[in-house]
């Protein structure tokens, strides 16, 4: 298997602005959300499974703050693969009008493949892929 890398970009707008005139955190762990599913569903792209869930975000740093304004291009990358579950480091930096990109935040997510059962519900399966 190839490495498996996505790339997702966001526009910052004033509704995703705390009151200190930054970023709120809890949107760019969002979109770090959004940039590991992204990721997740090219590297179990036939696979005999429904979906990929997010089992945990092990780490978050928030290195520099994120403007109004500001474009946030995330590139997350699948670094290693269990039987059920894999991991994708996710960097994401910020533009500015008048800046160059700066590395905003980098964060680890670990994913598990689910399958749909007879019962409605999802049950983690193994994917079958690997790195």
């Amino acid at each position: 298997m190839t490495t498996v890398i996505a790339k997702y970009s966001q526009f910052v707008m004033p509704d995703h602005i705390n009151v200190v005139g930054t970023l709120f955190g809890g949107q760019m762990i969002a979109w770090v959300d959004l940039a590991a599913a992204k990721a997740s569903y090219r590297f179990l792209k036939g696979a005999d499974i429904d979906g990929s869930v997010t089992r945990t975000i092990e780490q978050v740093e928030f290195k520099e703050p994120v403007y109004l304004g500001d474009w946030v291009n995330f590139t997350a990358k699948v670094v290693k693969a269990g039987t059920t579950s894999f991991k994708i480091e996710v960097k994401a930096y910020a533009e500015g009008r008048k800046t160059e990109p700066r590395l905003a935040c980098v964060a680890s997510v670990i994913m598990v493949s689910v399958k749909k059962s007879e019962d409605g519900t999802y049950k983690k399966i193994a994917h079958g892929k690997s790195l």
